[in-house]
């Protein structure tokens, strides 16, 4: 029989909780902090004299952060009378969160002391609720600089605006306009000056170095002249963005620019002016003329911040842009990279008008001197290395050798795997949020995430696959080449082929009452290319050992050799893990890789690994995705089971992050699809895909079967 709670426990609902029924239930959450000197019955006392909504909300987060810890549950329950006397209920829950998301990144004491700053949080709140959070739009900013050009930028929160190059460090909170559109305005003016600065030149290396030693004013000045002339490069290029400026500096009574700015801004807003000429004025005017004030769009320069930024980024893009040329040049040659001839003839750029440019021209790639249409990658680090240093060194365009080409992007001298070892696991690797459903909250940069490669296995696995199903592959390929040269019927059209039954009946009973026929009577064919990006998601979980393993394995072959015929661009990735510090995503075939002999030996690599810890590799690839310049997007889940891992995700935990994950998903334009042998699926895959988006193979041996089948019917 279950234990009944004693009198002083339970209250009448909607009454507000007696100081001993409330200390009764927040002894159950913290009984491990409680003693003769430290007892629930202060903080009980005080909670007493609030509404039964507002203890209920008080109780509800003392289990959510005990589960935690029960030391940072007993500060919250002490702390939480004060703070529901200066916010309320949405801000108490926002005071919360920010305290729970210290606790994740840096641990206990810092989390306390954030509790402890009640009044300054509130304080905060009250300028949040009058003015707009950067949270409710970095998604938005992060799209809209992408949009623009250049490498992907990350937005986050900052004190002022600036950027390191990799990402836009905006103010918490903007109140300085009377709305949220307003706010929202001025971000987007912050944004898009922090990108310019990016994609124009002003962080080019050579002059950070030079800036890094001539002194703090120096630094002030060169921001502001480069201020100038990047409004002027935003006139010709994004004539509506200055416009943008101009209206908020007119609704912001910004004060025009005192002497002898004026002719500075004339001299640099030259189309042929660059940032070296803002440097050397920023030089010659040190000592002379002050710095003025940063506008309210612009914050102070960190050219030491974005010196390390540089450098390392400089480094890493040199090694990779020189590996993914060896492996280019390998596929243009169909031979392995012999180191004498690749220093002989390296690859060439040739220098392309390009209005578009920050420069004004782009580069081509050459290869033995005839022209090569380079990969996405290789463009984006092209694209990247010349924002940095203006041009393309030599050396960054000889191809690696077979020492570097083999080494990957790991440091010398370190296994992939040994990253994991020791305190520096996120060393390389991608960190994501994941959802908590219990606080209603993301838990931000919870997950490391880490891309491998699988190993390569030539054990004839794919050959015994095609021998065995033949059959069902010759037939596979004559459907898969059906569909890819079908002709779609355009219907209600003014001319065509043929007569559209349906319409000529509608358009005849119109004519009968007396109503005006139309003219679009006809059907008309029209052959529409497919454009098509889908990336496969694999489950390589232990679970999928034996049986499972194969036929995902058989069906990945079959499901390639069919798309080879229809032409659809695809990628395909295994994802497993141990706890959320060990996130995996296996590599088997890239969008722009080739259906290889390579790739075939990684299919038969697959192999079972540990965990299923979905949230995570569905928002890594969903990042991949959505780089991707497709109409249709799908994203292929191939799974055993519901996500799980031993360290609290599973159950709904994991459940909700993972249906959190989709959601994201989706709101990128990205369709999910889930094709599983869990019998017991259908209890919860509905709630994480929808009714329609999903399918469960009763047999594991019919699953290379369907596959196919249902890639066929998701695309046509």
């Amino acid at each position: 029989m279950a234990a009944v709670p004693p009198p002083a426990a339970r209250a009448p609902e909607g009454e507000p909780l007696s100081a001993a029924a409330i200390e009764a239930r927040l002894d159950e959450h913290l009984d491990l902090v409680l003693s003769s000197r430290r007892t629930a019955a202060g903080p009980a006392r005080e909670l007493a004299a609030f509404s039964r909504a507002e203890q209920e909300l008080v109780l509800r987060w003392v289990a959510v952060l005990a589960a935690a810890h029960a030391e940072l549950a007993y500060q919250f329950a002490s702390l939480a009378p004060r703070a529901l006397r200066l916010m309320d209920e949405a801000g108490v829950e926002a005071w919360v969160r920010q305290a729970m998301d210290t606790y994740d990144g840096a641990g206990l004491y810092p989390a306390v002391a954030a509790l402890r700053e009640v009044e300054a949080f509130a304080e905060r709140a009250r300028a949040r609720a009058a003015g707009l959070a950067l949270e409710e739009v970095a998604g938005v900013l992060e799209r809209y600089v992408r949009g623009l050009g250049g490498r992907p930028l990350k937005v986050e929160a900052g004190e002022a605006p600036w950027t390191d190059t990799e990402t836009l460090h905006l103010p918490p909170v903007l109140g300085v306009l009377g709305d949220r559109e307003g706010n929202f305005r001025l971000y987007k003016a912050m944004a898009v000056c922090l990108w310019a600065q990016c994609w124009f030149g002003t962080w080019r290396a050579p002059l950070v170095a030079r800036l890094r030693g001539a002194g703090a004013e120096a630094a002030a000045l060169y921001a502001a002249l480069e201020a100038l002339r990047l409004e002027a490069r935003l006139a010709r290029a994004l004539p509506g963005a200055r416009r943008e400026l101009d209206a908020l500096a007119a609704a912001l009574a910004v004060a025009p620019w005192p002497e002898p700015w004026p002719e500075a801004a004339r001299r640099l807003a030259a189309p042929e002016a660059t940032a070296a000429d803002s440097l050397e004025l920023a030089l010659a005017w040190a000592g002379r003329v002050a710095p003025p004030p940063p506008r309210p769009w612009e914050g102070p320069p960190r050219p030491e911040a974005v010196a390390a930024t540089l450098e390392a980024r400089l480094e890493r893009e040199r090694r990779t842009l020189r590996r993914e040329l060896a492996a280019l040049a390998e596929e243009q040659r169909g031979a392995v990279p012999d180191p004498v001839r690749l220093e002989a003839a390296p690859f060439a750029l040739e220098r392309i008008e390009d209005p578009a440019a920050p420069e004004g021209f782009t580069f081509r790639l050459e290869l033995d001197g005839q022209p090569i249409e380079p990969p996405e990658e290789v463009r984006g680090l092209l694209t990247s290395i010349v924002q940095d240093l203006g041009e393309i060194p030599e050396e960054y365009l000889v191809p690696a050798g077979p020492g570097e080409y083999d080494a990957g992007a790991q440091p010398a001298g370190r296994d992939p795997r040994d990253v994991w070892k020791g305190m520096y696991h996120e060393e390389g690797a991608h960190l994501h949020d994941e959802w908590d459903y219990r606080r209603g909250h993301y838990r931000k940069r919870w997950c490391v995430l880490r891309e491998l490669d699988v190993h390569p296995v030539r054990d004839g696995f794919v050959e015994r696959t095609l021998r065995r199903h033949r059959g069902l592959v010759a037939s596979l390929r004559r459907t898969f080449e059906a569909l890819r040269g079908e002709d779609r019927l355009l219907r209600r059209q003014p001319e065509g082929e043929e007569v559209d039954i349906d319409a000529l009946v509608e358009a005849y009973a119109d004519a009968a009452t007396g109503q005006e026929m139309t003219d679009r009577l006809f059907v008309r064919k029209r052959r529409e290319e497919r454009n098509i990006a889908v990336l496969f998601m694999v489950d390589m979980s232990g679970s999928t050992k034996g049986w499972i393993n194969d036929a995902e394995r058989e069906a990945l072959v079959l499901l390639c050799e069919s798309l080879e015929t229809l032409g659809d661009r695809y990628a395909i990735y295994g994802f497993s893990g141990m706890t959320r510090k060990r996130c995996e995503l296996y590599r088997i075939k890239r969008f722009d890789e080739p259906y290889s002999d390579e790739v075939r030996a990684r299919i038969s690599g697959i192999r079972p690994q540990d965990y299923t810890r979905m949230g995570v590799a569905i928002r890594h690839l969903t990042g991949m995705l959505r780089e991707v310049e497709a109409r249709t997007k799908l994203l292929v889940t191939l799974s055993d089971g519901k996500p799980d891992d031993f360290d609290g995700y599973r159950g709904t935990y994991g459940i909700e992050d993972t249906r959190m994950a989709l959601v994201e998903a989706r709101r990128e334009g990205i369709h999910p699809f889930c094709i599983t042998i869990d019998r017991e699926a259908r209890d919860y895959l509905p709630h994480l895909y929808g009714p329609a988006n999903y399918v469960v193979v009763d047999e594991v041996r019919k699953l290379p079967f369907k596959v196919s089948d249902v890639y066929r019917k998701l695309t046509s």
